[in-house]
């Protein structure tokens, strides 16, 4: 009996109304009245999504008999018994244009699993088979499907009969399918197929020519690709998009065009070096996540929360073998790393939530916290992405250093592969920082329980110069200043202590930090700045406005609180030194050269100083 597959069917039923109709059909549905569910959230994105609340109709079938269900909660119903096969027929409204649920339009269709699949209770382990369909009603271009599925009958590309071994499996291959650009490079002996659907220029062979050895540097680094046929970068290309999710075998990426290679670019933007760096995070989770996977995650209950404080390995490794692998392949110089390192510290430090939340903190509550951020995020919390990475980067180097350069964080990593990846054990709590101690030879308890238990900030000033790198903090030039760059400023900056977004013209308050002027005066998020002095403010003139005055000047501001006018008497300040600028010190002894080049991989890149 569990030998009999689910049967699935997908098909764009109005691309114009965003509409998808599915149908799952059991063919031995339980005697006591079978109970289908739709997950609340999908792996990689810990909030919960409550994906249920999308489908507009459902309705389900024994033969010609209708059969009444029976809503349970928000995302489970209960059919009436009947004999099989028992067929539910519903529609999903897909609307949102990210990589964690469903899009359609008459431009493309684009579905993870989570969104679509109806789970029937007790068939967990049973094979399942899906006939994904092309819209019946009129759409632009010719459509094809892409997809890591593996195929039943259909054919390359192709709509059709596709299979999975389980439901786990069922839901961690998103399907696109449109009229989509598609290239092909090979890395680890496995073909790499990237799939571009929005309207682009894209250089598909500089693209091929760029991720081939970042996708080879991983491979190097864990030693092998899990199993797989082949890998897929599914990639939504947008005016302004960001962001990626991981799956067993591919990635749904979501980019802005101009972040793409363009034919006769002959330097690496910042944009460009952006998406290389999505793609390279994306990859590693191949290893980190979707094989290396918290307990709580073997298998996952996608009904509700799992907590974990492991997210800081996951995520923040992640994080900072994402960038070290396009220096490490060549990709790009030991300086344009450096600057995304320096990036990285920056965001970490401009958050004094960093004092409030711990790293392990911060993983425990990502499900109410870190993916709900509010305007007083800042002051309240800290990333397990970048203060993770930051942890990753403090420990390879005490590693390195106490190694004598005979170890690394690869080596855990390696052995984490090893036993957890390979076994598909889960890892428990805690067992990574005993792991790392192993692989150190020496005892990291109060580095845990100083930096990911406790809320200390990293020691890097003191750890960075002994690889040859000196570290340096700056207050930051403006607004969009990201650090990793020295200053262009010539004169100290007047500052608020407030982030602002503009509208209508008009500067309103989105952040307000703590212990800056604005906080200090009585201001709150959400206020409308007018005025400064009587004389009006703007978006585009409150950084010149603010030129005007020294560092302990006070000024009249003028905002509106909802539709009341305030009057706000503000001390200004000077700009913080919180922006990161990290540099190649180039007098240095040849073991902090060695120990540089180990970590870079200097060596193998000599091309890209």
């Amino acid at each position: 009996m569990s030998n009999t597959p689910i049967l699935y069917s997908v098909q764009p039923k109005d691309p114009a109304a965003h509409l998808f109709e599915v149908t799952c059909t059991v063919q031995n549905p339980a005697a006591d009245g079978q109970i289908v569910s739709l997950p609340a959230w999908i792996p990689g994105s810990y909030m919960i999504r409550e994906f249920a609340k999308n489908i507009v109709q459902i309705e389900a079938f024994a033969g010609s008999q209708t059969v009444a269900l029976t809503k349970l909660d928000k995302q489970s119903w209960r059919c009436s018994p009947c004999s099989g096969p028992l067929t539910l027929r519903y529609d999903v409204y897909a609307w949102d244009p990210s990589v964690r649920s469903t899009h359609l339009d008459q431009l493309h269709g684009f579905f993870n699993g989570t969104s679509l699949f109806l789970l029937p209770k007790g068939k967990e382990s049973a094979p399942c088979i899906v006939d994904i369909r092309p819209p019946e009603k009129t759409v632009r271009g010719s459509w094809r499907v892409a997809t890591t599925l593996p195929r039943k009958s259909a054919a390359p590309y192709q709509f059709g009969s596709y299979q999975a071994q389980n439901y786990d499996e069922l839901i961690d291959h998103p399907v696109e399918m449109g009229d989509f650009t598609l290239a092909t490079f090979e890395a680890g002996g496995v073909p790499h197929d990237i799939v571009i659907t929005g309207r682009h220029s894209a250089d598909m062979e500089h693209l091929c020519r760029d991720l081939r050895p970042i996708c080879e540097q991983h491979i190097r680094l864990f030693g092998e690709l899990p199993a797989m046929e082949r890998y897929l970068f599914l990639v939504m290309v947008t005016g302004d998009g960001y962001g990626g999710l991981e799956h067993r075998s591919s990635t749904a990426l979501l980019c802005s065009r101009n972040d793409l290679p363009r034919r006769g670019m002959d330097e690496m933007d910042e944009g460009y070096r952006g998406f290389l760096g999505l793609c390279s995070h994306e990859y590693f989770h191949l290893w980190n996540i979707k094989r290396i996977k918290p307990a709580v995650f073997s298998p996952c209950d996608l009904s509700r929360e799992s907590y974990t404080r492991q997210l800081w390995a996951f995520e923040g490794i992640t994080s900072y073998y994402d960038d070290l692998a396009l220096r490490r392949s060549g990709t790009v110089s030991r300086q344009s790393y450096l600057e995304l390192l320096g990036q990285t510290i920056t965001r970490v430090l401009r958050g004094s939530g960093r004092f409030k939340q711990s790293v392990a903190e911060s993983s425990f509550d990502a499900w109410t916290k870190f993916y709900r951020q509010d305007e007083n995020a800042p002051n309240a919390i800290v990333s397990y992405y970048t203060k993770g990475a930051l942890i990753a980067l403090a420990l390879d180097l005490t590693i390195r250093l106490n190694s004598d350069n005979q170890k690394s964080l690869d080596d855990v990593m390696k052995t984490l592969w090893e036993l957890y990846g390979k076994t598909a054990r889960g890892v428990p709590e805690g067992a990574i920082e005993k792991l790392a101690a192993s692989v150190a030879g020496i005892e990291l308890d109060d580095f845990f329980n100083s930096y990911l238990y406790g809320t200390e900030d990293l020691p890097l000033d003191q750890l960075l110069p002994r690889f040859g790198i000196k570290y340096t903090l700056r207050p930051a030039d403006s607004d969009s200043d990201k650090g990793g760059k020295p200053s262009t400023r010539n004169r100290p900056r007047i500052v608020l202590g407030a982030k602002f977004t503009s509208q209508d013209g008009a500067t309103r308050i989105s952040t307000v930090f703590d212990n800056g002027a604005a906080r200090q005066a009585g201001l709150a998020a959400g206020d409308l700045i007018c005025a400064i002095d009587n004389l009006r403010v703007t978006h585009a003139n409150l950084e010149q406005q603010l030129n005007n005055y020294a560092i302990g000047d006070t000024v009249t501001v003028h905002a509106f609180r909802r539709d009341e006018l305030l009057c706000f008497e503000v001390t200004l300040q000077g700009a913080p030194a919180d922006s990161c600028v990290l540099t190649l010190m180039e007098d240095v002894d040849t073991p902090t050269r060695r120990r540089r080049e180990l970590w870079l991989g200097d060596e193998k890149n000599r091309n890209t100083v």
